[in-house]
């Protein structure tokens, strides 16, 4: 059974990048190794570490103007685990380098939030990366904040929690023109690192510059919201509980979708189930009658065998007031939980 590993990091930007590396380097070697951290099963033309140099570049600069933090954090990665400085970063803009996939899909993530109380979500991704789980437990130097995050691949953040009860999830949404800047995981993680709760988390988002259109559902005590991104354009939208999908439902930025039809139609299908689940969800459901949710068809994507395609690789119910993850690595119908506290 596919498991989460969890990893507890300590100390200044560069020590948490290499206590991270040090605790997934055989992992990490291993991915990057395989066509590239798999880019090459996924492309329709391959790509090499060399050609993408000026790519991985450009993004360095950004990420390092605007998260100096997080660009020492991984040097410090790439340290650790004995893989170059544009391995560790390429790493971080692996997305943004497979970049709009226009093919059939059938899933990228259900995710729904409900006021002071719960961010839930399937995690839906292509290359096989349900065996690249790992739970970061970080501890920043001289920060009385702490955070725990989801992680796949050496990422140094994806989705989370801090301890002042703010929680983070994430949807694809496809639109604007991707750029180098500072990608959304890290964004994500910059939130968690620096944010107390939903308004200060928008209020740090609106200076970034980031790479890539994606949602954000953001959860505090009193609040949810998501956050709607395309190019330099965002739209908030905020609710007692909010349920979101693949395609932009703003109507200011749902002509400039990109999503394909048949895409589309999957993120409707998983866009209407949940909101139908949740309507029968009591409102002091446990991590578990969550789960019952994420399993379900459609919202939980099925492995089909085809490394290309989108599959639900985990889900992860947080309840940022209690500090607790609860994390199903793999199909979280066949998976059991984990659990994992903030200290």
């Amino acid at each position: 059974m596919t498991q989460a590993d969890h990893i507890l990091l300590s100390g200044g930007p560069a020590e948490l990048g290499r206590r991270h590396g040090a605790a997934r380097s055989h992992q990490l070697r291993a991915f990057l190794d395989d066509s590239l951290a798999r880019l090459n099963h996924l492309l329709d033309e391959p790509v090499s570490l060399d050609a993408l140099r000026p790519t991985i570049n450009a993004h360095r600069e950004a990420i390092t103007h605007q998260t100096p933090d997080l660009a020492a954090e991984i040097d410090g990665l790439a340290q650790g685990a004995g893989i170059t400085p544009d391995e560790a970063m390429l790493l971080q803009i692996r997305r943004e380098i497979l970049g709009y996939r226009r093919v059939p899909t059938r899933g990228d993530c259900t995710t729904y939030a409900r006021a002071g109380e719960v961010v839930a979500q399937t995690v839906d991704l292509n290359g096989d990366l349900d065996d690249q789980i790992a739970v970061l437990e970080v501890a920043p130097a001289e920060s009385g904040r702490r955070s725990l995050l989801l992680s796949f691949a050496g990422l140094l953040g994806y989705l989370g929690m801090n301890s002042d009860g703010l929680a983070i999830g994430l949807n694809l949404v496809l639109g604007g023109r991707w750029r180098p800047g500072l990608p959304p995981y890290l964004a994500i993680r910059h939130l968690l690192d620096n944010a107390g709760d939903v308004d200060e988390a928008l209020k740090l988002l609106s200076g970034l510059r980031l790479t890539s259109s994606r949602s954000l559902t953001l959860c505090s005590p009193g609040k949810a919201a998501y956050v709607e991104i395309l190019g330099g354009e965002t739209r908030v939208v905020e609710g007692a509980q909010t349920v979101h999908t693949n395609h932009y439902l703003h109507p200011d930025l749902a002509p400039d979708d990109e999503l394909n039809v048949f895409a589309r139609n999957s993120s409707l299908r998983r866009l209407q189930a949940c909101t139908a689940e949740l309507a029968d969800l009591p409102a002091a459901a446990d991590a578990e009658e969550h789960f019952a949710v994420l399993s379900s068809p459609p919202i939980c994507v099925p492995d089909d065998g085809d490394i290309r395609l989108e599959r639900t690789v985990a889900a992860v119910v947080m309840h940022p007031g209690q500090g607790r993850m609860h994390v199903r690595p793999g199909d979280p119908s066949r998976s059991r939980t984990h659990v994992f506290t903030l200290r």
